[in-house]
């Protein structure tokens, strides 16, 4: 791996830049019911309290407190910015990062990341700290992305344009997707049981929000994508106007969800 020299927010995705709140939410508007549907499912509901980590513009855990009626979500995340923006009982702010030895916000029925490890370098090792914030018969629910079509997909600007993405991503923070596959055997070996995975792929559709998503993703990592040198700016430019046609049959990539429980 490339030495990448900063962590997600310090070198691609700033907090700080104008609309960055917006790109994340695209992929809440993406991904949020996906998630919310898994967690009523694992029978996540009033009582129960909840760890979402990495929670960004806390779209999660405001769903949590307004549509499970959980009692309680601390919403951790290294920049608060978003989070402290508007008070909503119930939601604990917790400025704070997950892979630091004085990461301890207490013990959850629920512990949640999404499209967090992902970017982390030591996310082998971050899984089992996890784990050990559950309480007994708690669960830990992580989402990342999976990206199972790029590799094999024909030629073409958007191929190109998310292989850069990737590439570039790794080079500059870290980020590495090819590991997500491996995350459930990564729960199970972290103790928890009736360890299960699902993959969720949104349609690409013009003017959809996953395709607004990757537009302003690729916008904002167009520098790190160009170094790559598998595409330039032309070709990023080409790649957004694949977004918006109705006769392209790209696939995005997904995202992958694994849980597991903690023994009893």
């Amino acid at each position: 791996m490339a030495q990448h020299a900063g962590r997600y927010g310090e070198r691609v995705f700033r907090p700080e830049d104008t609309g960055e709140d917006s790109r994340i939410d695209l992929g809440a508007l993406v991904y949020d019911a996906v998630t919310m549907d898994r967690l009523r499912q694992l029978g996540v509901g009033p009582g129960w309290r909840c760890l979402d980590v990495g929670a960004g513009t806390g779209s999660v855990a405001r769903r949590l407190l307004r549509e499970a009626g959980v009692a309680e979500v601390v919403a951790a995340d290294r920049d608060v910015r978003f989070l402290t923006a508007e008070k909503v009982a119930g939601l604990t702010p917790y400025e704070s990062d997950v892979t630091s030895e004085d990461f301890a916000p207490g013990r959850f029925d629920l512990v949640h990341a999404r499209f967090l490890l992902m970017h982390l370098p030591d996310r082998v090792q971050v899984i089992p700290r996890l784990a050990g914030l559950l309480t007994p018969g708690g669960i830990l629910v992580v989402s990342d992305a999976v990206d199972l079509t790029t590799a094999y997909a024909p030629d073409g600007p958007y191929a190109a344009a998310m292989r850069a993405m990737w590439q570039g991503l790794r080079d500059t923070i870290g980020t590495d997707v090819t590991w997500v596959p491996r995350c459930p055997q990564l729960l199970q070996d972290a103790g928890l049981e009736s360890v299960a995975a699902e993959i969720h792929v949104p349609p690409l559709v013009p003017g959809s929000p996953i395709s607004r998503f990757w537009a302003e993703t690729w916008q904002r990592a167009r520098e790190a994508m160009v170094a790559t040198g598998l595409v330039d700016d032309a070709d990023v430019d080409e790649a957004v106007r694949c977004l918006d046609s109705p006769a392209f049959t790209g696939l995005s990539p997904g995202m992958l969800t694994a849980w597991g429980r903690a023994p009893d």
